[in-house]
């Protein structure tokens, strides 16, 4: 196989009808290292709105099952997009993924930022480190995507192009950016799990390397200080480099989806999709007792 004969396969599918195709095509054999890294600086930079931030603070699973929580949430995004939204597998995940969100008190407004940082950040990632850029096909396809992905999580009011993701995400971080101490515990336990990943000795570069790939306004939400302008240079450039010895590579012949990526540490024995994820307990680390009789748009799509 040819290094952009995918590329052109992308091109000969409907980035509407296809989007699934398109998307598992490019998160998994395109881009997989890619995408791990964009998505995981998305639920990342979600910390900075203080009403996301706090509200993971307040249920403690991101800083004091770290791991875990981290496992959970990127096998389960990545469950629906192996095996398909009406795949019974993906259907478990979503209908797990609602079961979570919905012990909580999550505003649309917090829930339709999230989705768009899934849709913009693999896009300025890769396009800026990837070994080639997105394709008008691939970004398309995002977007349907991840409209699917939000209409089965009850998400009102979800963009409808890739565009318009982008101008909600910028909108609201001019917005809603902001410091808070708990948002910043979630924000320092996240820099502690990636730095677990490697022999201790290295954490402090490690901690400068991510700190380097932030943007201003993020770094400015946590306080952080900012790294030089040198090791900004050299990390980008570094991670540039990457993209550009995979251009050299040739293709990859087997998908790798993230239940297949090291990082994932929790489940050496496997999982079933349905134990993934919390289970809160009313009255407990911010998660509110339920009024009987409660009927939303997300409740219900726990069912779709």
């Amino acid at each position: 196989m040819r290094r952009f004969e995918r590329l052109e396969q992308i091109r000969r599918l409907d980035p509407a009808r296809d989007a699934l195709e398109i998307y598992r095509l490019s998160s998994a054999y395109e881009f997989p290292w890619d995408y791990t890294r964009a998505l995981e600086l998305a639920l990342y930079r979600t910390y900075a709105v203080p009403s996301i931030g706090r509200l993971l603070a307040g249920t403690a699973e991101l800083t004091d099952r770290t791991q875990r929580r981290y496992d959970d949430t990127t096998l389960l995004l990545d469950t629906v997009v192996e095996h398909g939204f009406d795949s019974d597998e993906g259907r478990t995940a979503i209908r797990r993924i609602n079961q979570m969100h919905r012990s909580y008190d999550i505003g649309d407004d917090d829930m339709r930022y999230v989705l768009c940082t899934f849709v913009v950040m693999p896009r300025r990632w890769i396009d800026a480190y990837g070994w080639r850029r997105l394709s008008r096909h691939e970004t398309v396809a995002s977007a349907v995507y991840y409209r699917t992905l939000g209409r089965h999580m009850g998400i009102k009011d979800v963009p409808e192009t890739h565009e318009e993701f982008e101008d909600c995400l910028d909108t609201y971080e001019d917005v809603h950016f902001a410091w808070d101490p708990g948002a910043c515990r979630v924000s320092d336990a996240t820099l502690g799990l990636m730095a677990s990943w490697y022999p201790r000795p290295l954490a402090p570069l490690l901690r400068l390397t991510t700190l380097s790939l932030l943007d201003e306004p993020l770094l400015e939400a946590f306080r952080y200080k900012p790294p030089s302008d040198t090791a900004r240079t050299l990390v980008r450039r570094a991670v540039r480099a990457r993209g550009r010895l995979v251009r050299l590579m040739p293709p990859r012949r087997a998908p790798h989806f993230a239940r297949q990526n090291w990082e994932i540490k929790s489940y050496p024995n496997g999982y079933h999709i349905a134990d993934l994820g919390t289970r809160p307990v009313p009255g407990v680390r911010g998660c509110p007792v339920r009024p009987s009789g409660t009927s939303t748009a997300r409740a219900s799509s726990e069912e779709s």
